[in-house]
């Protein structure tokens, strides 16, 4: 029996960077990592730096995006991310120079905000982690 399908749609200010039919998606959302499948609840989650994880035919594909949100229904999973990448060298030098920049911005932050940056500076370190 094949899995039920639905519309997958990832896009960044830049460009758009995949649409197709997907079988399961994994998301890092901000209260933590959900998978969205055909006929999942509506609902829209902000995302955090991380890996989205795309299932088609089979097969996984990665995606690293940063920030954003993801609109989710029982026949659509749409991202729309700040920033978004193919998993990749390229992608790797981006998010480095984004790491360095949170980083400098944890060491300068006071109180709270400290906490919510250093939280940012953790999420780019384990999404490079993921890119190997």
């Amino acid at each position: 029996m094949a899995a039920e399908t639905f519309q997958f749609d990832l896009v960044s200010p830049e460009r758009s960077l995949a649409s197709f039919q997907a079988s399961a998606v994994q998301l890092p959302g901000s209260e933590g990592d959900l998978t969205a499948m055909a006929g999942h609840w509506p609902m829209i989650t902000t995302l955090r730096p991380g890996m989205a994880r795309v299932t088609v035919d089979g097969n996984v594909l990665e995606f690293a995006v940063v920030g954003g949100f993801a609109e989710i229904t029982a026949g659509n999973v749409t991202v729309l991310a700040e920033r978004a990448f193919e998993k990749g060298d390229e992608a790797r030098a981006a998010l480095e120079k984004m790491l360095a920049d949170a980083r400098t911005e944890a060491e300068a932050a006071k109180g709270p905000e400290r906490d919510i940056a250093t939280e940012l500076v953790y999420d780019f370190v384990h999404l490079l982690e993921n890119m190997q």
